[in-house]
């Protein structure tokens, strides 16, 4: 979402600052520093000068924290508006230190950061706008800030710059291959998204974050199943999840996403069963390799015998949906599976919500009732996760045995194209040949042991394999 602000307190004189710094530089004789970036396409070359870093101001649209601003909604809602207060700059000084994925946390690459900040210096100018405002450095200064340090390089923007500018500046910056730190994955999910609101074609956004098209889809369908979610979750109270509750979930939300489309082709009622079901499990917090054990029939064969019925709608008549002005005229709704489904993530989704709620939003009684209810829907998911992987361990061991006779056969077949070239060109080892087939004898006469043992009606296969090495034996 575009966003912009009013210029902050004292823009006017700052900027008559760094116009006197400028001239400055420019009047000092010698080479002068400069730091280029892409601005249209176009490399800009942008003077740099020392300046007091109590004066500059986080810049509150930045993507490196876009999601994480709704770690706090009340200090998100006082940053919306007044960017440059001091409450809202501490805000901003707090989530450009903390774990992207838990804000709680500190980030351990900011104080590795701070450290070589301390240690070697600033090696690189960071980036202002003539009003003082951070285009690029908003970690580093927070850093610096930290240190003690009074001030720090800064390449200046234009005075003519706007918002859009800026904000194409930031992402050209973050866009590069060489930079260092990058934005976390729910923020580049939002660059996308305002690259796209600009009016820009899927084609050349891609090509700005370096994806394939397809990734570019993937990752807006990502981005607005994570906003349903949000929506779903709201309580009415002010509880709800935020876009930071997803931030470690990438390669879920990519594999969900994948199933999806592949079994939305074919029954897009069984995929919505599917994502809803993976989407309670990613919420949740499984891990990546027991979200995978959750497929369309998942719900039927493991969570009904380990989830009480009154998690979800009891399957009953397929919905009907009426279409406003039109007299009446009705089309079926989601089926009862679907239905069932959503009604389980609903409200796995709201007992999340309240769960992790501040004491503002939510009373200790409210908390607790939805971690208790959060807890038996875990605990009933995890018992039918642990089934299903089992079952798929099973299906593995029994599929194990003739996935690897059917690549030894085109191994076989493989040799015989190899056999004919190497006859033509008179380069066979015939005792290296000999010597594999007998191995190969010796190998089919314990298959044919082991596949014989427990059956009194063999299949063809199995039969002829049984009588040609019995013949071969006899013979």
């Amino acid at each position: 979402m575009k966003q912009e602000f009013p210029p902050p307190p004292n823009a006017a004189e700052f900027s008559e600052m760094v116009k006197r710094r400028l001239d400055d530089v420019r009047n000092a004789g010698g080479t002068r520093e400069t730091v280029t970036v892409d601005w249209n396409g176009q490399p800009l070359h942008c003077e740099v000068i020392d300046c007091p870093i109590s004066s500059v101001f986080y810049n509150p649209g930045t993507h490196r924290i876009r999601a994480q601003r709704s770690h706090n909604p009340a200090k998100d809602a006082a940053l919306e508006a007044d960017p440059w207060s001091g409450g809202s700059q501490e805000y901003l000084q707090f989530l450009l230190q903390a774990d992207p994925a838990d804000p709680n946390r500190r980030d351990p690459d900011f104080d590795k950061l701070k450290e070589s900040l301390e240690q070697f210096g600033q090696n690189d100018p960071g980036l202002i706008t003539h009003h003082g405002i951070l285009v690029n450095g908003n970690t580093r200064t927070a850093a610096l800030r930290e240190l003690g340090r009074q001030t720090m390089r800064v390449g200046v923007l234009p005075e003519s710059f706007t918002w859009d500018d800026i904000n194409a500046v930031e992402l050209a910056l973050q866009l590069r291959r060489d930079h260092r730190r990058d934005y976390s994955y729910i923020n580049r999910l939002l660059a996308m998204e305002e690259q796209a609101g600009l009016g820009r074609t899927p084609e050349a956004i891609a090509k700005d974050f370096r994806i394939r098209p397809s990734t570019y889809h993937q990752e807006r369908w990502i981005l607005s199943t994570i906003r349903e979610q949000i929506s779903r979750s709201g309580n009415g109270d002010g509880a709800g999840l935020r876009l930071v509750d997803f931030e470690d979930h990438q390669e879920k939300l990519k594999e969900l996403h994948r199933a999806y489309e592949k079994l939305a082709a074919v029954d897009p009622d069984r995929a919505d069963v599917l994502k809803e079901l993976r989407m309670a499990a990613i919420v949740m917090g499984f891990a990546k390799t027991d979200v995978r054990h959750i497929d369309e029939s998942f719900r039927d064969r493991y969570l009904s015998r380990t989830m009480h019925p009154s998690f979800s709608e009891p399957a009953g008549q397929q919905a009907v949906v009426s279409i406003p002005g039109l007299g009446g005229v009705t089309l079926p709704g989601a089926s009862s599976e679907v239905s069932a489904a959503r009604a389980l993530t609903d409200k796995v989704l709201r007992a999340k919500a309240v769960a992790v709620a501040s004491s503002e939003v939510a009373s200790e009684q409210d908390r607790k009732q939805a971690h208790d209810v959060f807890q038996e829907a875990r605990e009933a998911f995890d018992q039918a996760i642990d089934a299903a992987g089992r079952d798929a361990r099973l299906k593995k061991r029994k599929q194990m045995a003739p996935a690897r006779i059917a690549d030894a056969c085109a191994d076989i077949d493989q040799s015989v194209v190899e056999l004919v070239q190497a006859r033509a060109s008179r380069s066979l080892d015939e005792e290296a040949l000999d010597e594999a087939v007998l191995k190969l004898r010796e190998s089919l006469r314990k298959l044919a042991q082991q596949a014989g043992r427990g059956t009194t009606t063999p299949g063809d296969g199995v039969a002829w394999l049984i009588e040609a090495v019995a013949l071969e034996t006899s013979g």
